[in-house]
């Protein structure tokens, strides 16, 4: 459904671990890791380590044995990732950002088997199990698709939900955007172009995200757009500004918004 909300747009987890020093939040000890902290860093790992092994079984569904499966060592690299990468500004929860990061490099491993299954010829697949029957390497080739399309599906669901979350905290409902998409796609590339204007002034994007509303006042004097304009589109362009500003890679591919190299 949300998926469908969002085409017609177009036209916390909490852990429950006692962290090392005084319960302090998995968010206050990335801050402290991201400053220096080395030995604070491999704590934070070794204890979160369930965690990722948690989250990588629920991606693959089964159990992930984290002393003898790849998955378990690629998500642990992204959680590792994640704490370089996570910024308090963004407004969103260490540990959410943390699945998010992981789930992305699992489906890039997945990704990466499915072109390296795809470079060997169907006959190499052709074996016989213990009863000599020989197994078709179409259907194979068949399950890593529908694989990989179940797994876009998900991670698709996956930001619509999270965006879905940081728009409420501006008092937007997800299927409001239906009505606040402008009809016409030149309209639309206009206020692509304020949203990405805004995104990317970060003084801009933090008084939003403190304030919980559109910075109108200051936008005016970077856009060449009257203030009806910005307030008619108000939530269009906050939606649009927040996938240029997270982790969406497969909303920003929809939108055919690019980062800039």
């Amino acid at each position: 459904m949300l998926l469908v909300l969002f085409k017609r747009f177009l036209g916390k987890r909490q852990s429950h671990h006692t962290e090392p020093e005084k319960l302090q939040t998995p968010e206050e000890i990335v801050i402290r890791i991201q400053e220096g902290d080395l030995r604070l860093r491999n704590q934070f790992i070794t204890d979160y380590q369930p965690y990722v092994a948690k989250v990588t079984s629920r991606f693959c569904k089964r159990y992930v044995d984290p002393a003898r499966d790849d998955e378990f060592s690629i998500a642990l690299g992204a959680f590792n990732e994640a704490i370089n990468q996570f910024s308090p500004q963004a407004g969103r929860s260490f540990l959410g950002f943390s699945e998010q990061v992981i789930r992305r490099r699992l489906i890039d491993y997945v990704r990466k088997e499915q072109r390296f299954a795809g470079q060997i010829p169907y006959s190499t697949f052709e074996v016989e199990d213990e009863e000599e029957h020989t197994v078709n390497p179409v259907e194979i080739h068949q399950a890593i698709e529908q694989y990989e399309k179940q797994k876009g599906m998900e991670e698709r669901r996956s930001e619509i939900v999270d965006l879905s979350r940081s728009l409420s905290d501006f008092g937007i409902k997800f299927d409001e955007l239906v009505e606040a998409s402008p009809k016409h796609d030149d309209s639309r590339q206009a206020l692509f172009g304020i949203a990405k204007k805004l995104s990317d002034d970060a003084d801009l994007m933090r008084l939003m995200l403190q304030k919980r509303m559109l910075p109108i006042k200051e936008l005016l004097d970077q856009v060449n757009v009257s203030r009806k304009t910005l307030e008619r589109n108000r939530k269009f362009i906050i939606a649009v500004a927040l996938i240029f500003n997270g982790p969406y890679p497969y909303l920003k591919d929809y939108l055919h918004i690019r980062d800039e190299a």
